[in-house]
């Protein structure tokens, strides 16, 4: 059985910054690890993805401000978030998944079948 565990989000002003972290409950270290976001009527949206090599990819929207880092004897995935912004406010669902890709980790949802219950991240102007 594999669970996701997300902790670290609240409410914050425009420029400040909040750590999010997902602990991973599973018989071993998953290959692809990544967040994503969602707000309500809106698809979910690839934030960061990082792979047990620590290859990285970020969105458009979050690179350059937010940093993504993994523990992967620990099986705990971070995200750092900095110069937070109101547009960033959602529900942040830590994602898990076991496959080795053929390339680089990508945002492709079907690389990730595990998932937390998300932590809510709330950005005030």
């Amino acid at each position: 059985q594999v669970t996701l565990t997300e902790s670290g989000g609240g409410s914050v002003q425009a420029g400040g910054s909040l750590r999010l972290s997902c602990v991973v409950s599973a018989p071993e270290s998953p290959i692809n690890m990544g967040w994503f976001r969602q707000t309500p009527g809106n698809e979910r949206e690839g934030v960061a993805v990082i792979d047990n090599r620590g290859r990285t990819k970020y969105g458009p929207n979050v690179k350059g401000r937010f940093t993504i880092s993994r523990d992967t004897s620990k099986k705990t995935l971070d995200l750092q978030m900095t110069r937070l912004e109101p547009g960033d406010t959602a529900m942040y669902v830590c994602a898990a998944g076991f496959t080795t890709l053929s390339g680089p980790p990508r945002f492709y949802l079907s690389d990730f079948p595990y998932w937390g219950q998300g932590t809510q991240v709330t950005v005030s102007s």
